[in-house]
């Protein structure tokens, strides 16, 4: 029987909850024009300000990288996200749109996408856009030489894999060529899939497929490290960077939808503490604060401050388990963990943003064949602290161990994460009598440590790249790039093949159903909680919208003080 903590423990995490804060204004609008999204400004009357319209906000990390082809976060995203634009881009709708291509066609076996590109398209440079630089972006990905974490999106491609998986002493020009992607002339751009693939269409508007200058990158392989040297397609233009202090994004006068384009600068601040965040928002310092003091969440949602704005986010909050470190290779202790998590009290009473309990791994805001994918799904399986222990003890013995060893969760620098691996940390030691050691490292040093296999427990989180549950359950598959908790199954990896392997809607998704009943039956990973989406934004700044998977999109959005 599922059991809730205790009334002192509830009191316990209220500790937490100390900052809080009000203030006034209005929500919102968000543009409504499919293509090109215009802003149709505040509800009431306000003076014009006729100097530059300046965005001020925060990102909470310093982006690892920069370059399409190589970045792997969401703190590298939201600036690529404005920086550049791929074949397609999203609407606030989510209706994938337009980007640099004005048209496309696709052969009646959907491996074959013929795409045409918009004319006039300019790099910040003042370079064309061409054909020939999505190619040669897509196949720069797949370069094993590149070591991009992210080439596997591109396995999609004919060939993709075979490059990208090329061993020693392979001949690389010769793969590289049998890749499906060719510019065949400026503006066309010859895509072939290995497989027909139903969200491909989706997967161009994702980082990994924006195009690269092939001239700049051919004379400078450091352009993206700097913001001197930065060359971009999309509606802003890298122009400051002081590391790991600020950013600052321009207008991009050679970007084809310009006029419509209202915001003259955006400056990014890098703070990873939110409360300071916070309170440079209140103080006017920042116009747009993401993410917030869980705190300082749920006062504003119980105030229903019209400042505040929440929805749906793609994307799962979980913690990886080591399955190649004792005691984490045992399936009966990874489940007692699991299940001695009371995840009702750490969105109600720690994360306070709507959050839903995650008894699974794929979140709400997925299409099945009728309904929604995770609510098809329902619960796969549930908190017993009374199974927990028994598990525990089961799992010890069966591993020589007479009693749960030290271990450390590791979390990167936040004070939210903080808060819930304490709330989780002090779950076990209550529920299950163990001990664990936290540990807190910048969100960089928290990834490179995971690819390295240098952690026991660590904080992750993942938000879908496209709508469809392929971008959640090809996470673990063997030897995974992203599967960072080293766990390996053969009936998993079949069923995931099965689903990228059929167009039959039918079969990918009862394919997808299995493996997820699998993954939580040996739970290589803890889900703790699917994300909302809460920020807060001056009533001056409108436009700003949030498609479900990405975090609060600018370009459109407009200044009006």
């Amino acid at each position: 029987m599922k059991r809730k903590l205790t009334v002192g423990f509830i009191l316990l995490l209220s500790i937490f909850l100390a900052l809080s804060g009000c203030f006034s204004g209005e929500t919102v609008d968000e543009p409504k024009d499919k293509d090109t999204p215009k802003d149709e400004g505040t509800t009431e009357e306000v003076e014009e300000d006729t100097g530059p319209k300046i965005l001020k906000l925060n990102n909470n990390e310093e982006p690892g990288s920069l370059h399409p082809g190589i970045a792997q976060g969401t703190h590298d995203s939201w600036i690529l996200e404005h920086a550049f634009e791929g074949l397609t881009k999203k609407t606030p709708e989510g209706e994938i749109v337009k980007g640099m291509a004005e048209d496309w066609t696709t052969s009646d076996d959907g491996l074959t996408w013929t795409f045409t590109l918009k004319e006039g398209i300019k790099w910040s440079n003042g370079d064309p856009v061409t054909a020939h630089d999505f190619e040669y972006a897509w196949k720069f990905a797949l370069n094993p030489a590149t070591a991009s974490t992210y080439a596997y999106q591109l396995y999609y491609l004919e060939g993709g894999e075979e490059f990208n998986s090329a061993a020693e002493g392979a001949d690389l020009q010769a793969l590289e060529d049998k890749v499906g992607v060719k510019a065949l002339d400026e503006k066309t751009l010859e895509v072939k899939l290995g497989q027909s693939t139903p969200y491909f269409l989706d997967l161009t508007s994702f980082y990994t497929y924006y195009p690269v200058n092939k001239k700049v990158q051919e004379a400078n392989p450091d352009w993206y490290k700097e913001a001197e040297s930065y060359v971009s397609n999309g509606a802003f233009k890298l122009t400051e960077w002081q590391h790991k202090e600020s950013m600052k994004l321009e207008k991009n006068e050679n970007y084809y939808d310009k006029e419509n384009i209202k915001l003259d600068e955006v400056h990014f601040v890098i703070i990873d503490d939110e409360n300071t965040a916070w309170q440079m928002y209140q103080s006017g310092e920042l116009d747009l604060v993401y993410p917030l003091p869980q705190d300082v969440i749920g006062k504003l949602a119980e105030e229903k401050n019209p400042e505040f704005q929440n929805g749906p986010d793609l994307s799962v909050y979980y913690y990886n388990l080591n399955n190649e470190k004792k005691p984490f290779n045992n399936v009966k202790i990874r489940k007692a963990l699991s299940m001695a998590i009371d995840r009702e009290t750490i969105v109600e009473h720690v994360a306070q943003g709507g959050q839903q309990p995650a008894y699974s791994i794929v979140p709400p805001g997925i299409p099945d064949i009728s309904g929604d994918f995770q609510g098809n799904t329902g619960n796969l399986f549930e908190a017993n602290i009374e199974e927990a222990k028994k598990l525990l003890a089961e799992g010890l013995a069966e591993e020589g161990l007479d009693k749960f060893p030290d271990v450390t969760l590791t979390y990167n620098t936040s004070e939210g994460h903080k808060m819930i691996a304490e709330a989780v940390q002090e779950m076990w030691r209550k529920n299950l009598d163990i001990s664990i050691t936290l540990e807190n490292v910048e969100f960089q040093v928290k990834l490179d440590r995971e690819k390295a296999g240098d952690y026991q427990i660590s904080r992750a989180g993942w938000v879908g790249d496209y709508v469809d549950p392929m971008t959640f359950v090809d996470l673990w598959v063997t030897d995974g790039p992203y599967n960072d908790a080293n766990w390996s199954n053969s009936e998993y990896d079949k069923l995931i093949n099965t689903a990228k392997t059929t167009m039959d809607q039918e079969v990918r998704m009862k394919a997808m159903h299995d493996a997820e009943k699998i993954m939580m039956d040996e739970m290589p990973v803890i889900p703790v909680y699917f994300y909302t989406k809460p920020f807060t934004v001056k009533p001056y700044v409108t436009g700003v919208y949030t498609p479900i998977n990405r975090y609060p999109q600018f370009i459109y959005a407009d200044i009006n003080k």
